[in-house]
């Protein structure tokens, strides 16, 4: 286990280390745009992969843990894509946590006394506040040319369920939107419904957002150390 962990912690860095010399080719709009693309295309890949929707609790590695491969909820999604570019969700979520514990919520069910890398990072409502902390906040609209690719956006699903997912790079059938990739319950999925449900929340966040979270100076998202 120990040495499948250090294979891909190591892959993701050297992706992300690829990927962020890459993109540093372009300013500050293109590398953004790049960028986006890139994660769009990596949740779109994700579309391929079967997932039973399954929102249990887990003990898993830290960092760069992950629950069973065709197990997973909207978030692991999310947190997958990011991976793909190098990017672990669940350090940058518990890093955060841990230094400012009282800015996320903590549910009367989820009875919280310290932040817990097996589930934080799962959680709609962490990512949401881990967003606005460290991303950029986007308008809410009904407008589709308002939401690009790999733009995140979350809803309350009835009766009252937190989602998230992706806009991705494809249009709907009407080419008016762009469709995004999620798992409602079915399993990773692109699908033509951005105003299906009631948006509670609109982020972009990019590799360079994330190498602004520190520990101890040091990019956390980089160097993917156990802290």
């Amino acid at each position: 286990m120990k040495h499948e962990f250090a294979r891909r912690r190591g892959k993701a860095v050297l992706v992300g280390l690829v990927l962020a010399a890459f993109l540093g080719l372009f300013g500050a709009s293109g590398h953004a745009a790049s960028f986006a693309n890139l994660l769009a295309e990596a949740a779109l890949e994700r579309t391929h992969q079967k997932v039973r929707y399954d929102p249990a609790y887990v003990v898993i590695d830290y960092p760069w843990g992950d629950v069973p491969a065709d197990r997973g909820v909207c978030t692991d999604e999310v947190i997958r894509a990011y991976r793909a570019l190098g990017i672990d969700l669940q350090q940058l979520v518990h890093v955060d946590m841990s230094a400012h514990f009282p800015v996320y919520p903590n549910l009367p069910k989820w009875e919280l006394t310290a932040p817990d890398p097996n589930i934080d990072h799962r959680r709609v409502l962490n990512l949401k506040v881990f967003f606005e902390r460290h991303g950029r906040v986007l308008p809410i609209t009904q407008r589709p040319q308002d939401y690009r690719p790999g733009d995140l956006v979350t809803w309350t699903l009835p009766p009252d369920l937190p989602h998230i997912g992706i806009v991705s790079n494809r249009r709907g059938p009407d080419g008016k939107r762009y469709m995004i990739i999620h798992n409602s319950g079915k399993g990773p999925r692109l699908e033509d419904r951005l105003f299906d449900w009631p948006i509670t929340g609109h982020y972009r966040f990019t590799d360079r957002d994330a190498a602004r979270v520190t520990a101890g100076g040091v990019p956390v998202w980089l160097f993917g150390q156990e802290l």
